[in-house]
């Protein structure tokens, strides 16, 4: 049986992980459980599943991570505040299973280095499939990453023509269901140029090799090529719970987590190529992950305050990408070694600066 704690309980990622524990008690102990500031929710948790040790908070989230035993930790906390506790846990010797991107993202090699080998296993769907798909082969023979988009609410449109596209309209994501910011950004295809990022990170493949192909069904939820022009893809209905069950026993697999295709029936599966002019979100954080240090966390944080205010009416829909295209120009890499302390510092910069252009926007 294995001990868990979850970060981020009450939220989408923490609140399936408890549905697929609920259903397997003879897999699972919760030993854990932090919330982002719902207390209600947390406290009914805690009775629900017997866990004394509660908390609210990244930072308390860091002290649990560290004085309670446990085999696994989930982190579903939501953007960079994240780092703090996947840092901790690494350093504590636990698994962990990673649906936080932000703080791989963000802390780069400082979250690398503190890793060691399938230490970190990936709970966001793509990446989860490339981890499945990369158990056909050797990391010698692995020639592309391919990861899938769904293409968001806007696949297909020009980008003149979502000029004026509403919060709402963003937020009306045909597959997932997701929370504010991450929805926000896979409309955009932020998400997909973050995933790119943690794609290079997990699996040390090379930019030029990661691709994006759009596919709007969302049963195929990344693919692998080989050296011998093979490719291999994981596909299944899209259900967040069957990733989160592979974080939380890999590499076993939850017999039941998930519902499989129906083989029945008829399925029509497209792929198209990304509209890199509509949607150059992709490009950029390519660019970003290349420059690495503090890059990708100025890119994070002023894409998270162009998309609130977005949603507060200050800017548009296209403002979003350009605006963190801006604060990325006009970012110069600081000279010292990069540390959680200089992360910080750097994103501190890269709101204020977004926040300025969009004052003026």
């Amino acid at each position: 049986m294995r001990r868990v704690i979850i970060l981020g309980s009450t939220g989408s990622i923490g609140v399936q992980a408890l549905d697929v524990i609920r259903s397997n008690p003879e897999l699972f102990d919760v030993v854990g459980l932090i919330a982002g500031s719902n207390r209600a929710a947390l406290d009914a948790q805690a009775a629900e599943f017997a866990v004394s040790d509660t908390g609210l908070g990244a930072l308390e989230a860091e002290a649990m991570v560290r004085d309670i035993e446990a085999d696994v930790v989930l982190n579903g906390i939501t953007g960079s505040i994240g780092l703090g506790p996947t840092l901790a846990t690494l350093e504590a010797g636990r698994t962990l299973a990673l649906a936080n991107k932000e703080s791989l993202i963000v802390g780069g090699d400082l979250v690398r280095d503190a890793a060691r080998p399938g230490q970190i296993v990936p709970v966001d769907s793509e990446h989860s499939a490339i981890a499945q798909a990369l158990r056909s082969g050797t990391a010698g023979e692995v020639s592309r990453l391919v990861l899938t988009a769904s293409g968001g609410p806007f696949r297909g449109r020009s980008r003149a023509s979502m000029k004026d596209v509403t919060p709402r309209e963003a937020l009306a994501h045909p597959t997932w269901d997701m929370g504010l910011v991450v929805t926000t950004n896979s409309a955009t295809l932020v998400n997909k140029g973050l995933e790119v990022i943690e794609a290079h990170l997990l699996f040390d493949v090379a930019y030029g090799d990661i691709e994006v192909t759009v596919h709007p069904q969302s049963l195929v939820h990344s693919m692998v090529e080989f050296s011998d022009g093979s490719t291999i893809a994981q596909a299944s209905p899209p259900d967040m719970r069957l990733p989160i069950s592979l974080g939380l026993d890999w590499p076993n697999r939850v017999s039941g987590v998930g519902t499989p295709i129906d083989w029945t029936t008829a399925h029509s599966w497209t792929f198209e190529p990304l509209d890199e002019q509509a949607f150059p979100a992709v490009g950029l954080a390519k660019q970003v992950g290349r420059a690495g240090g503090s890059f990708p966390a100025v890119f994070n944080a002023a894409n998270e305050q162009a998309v609130a205010a977005f949603h507060a009416g200050r800017i548009g829909f296209l403002d979003i990408v350009d605006t963190v295209a801006r604060v990325v120009e006009a970012h110069e890499m600081p000279s010292e070694l990069v540390t959680r302390e200089s992360l910080a510092e750097s994103e501190e910069w890269a709101r204020a600066t977004a926040d300025a252009l969009i004052a003026v926007a």
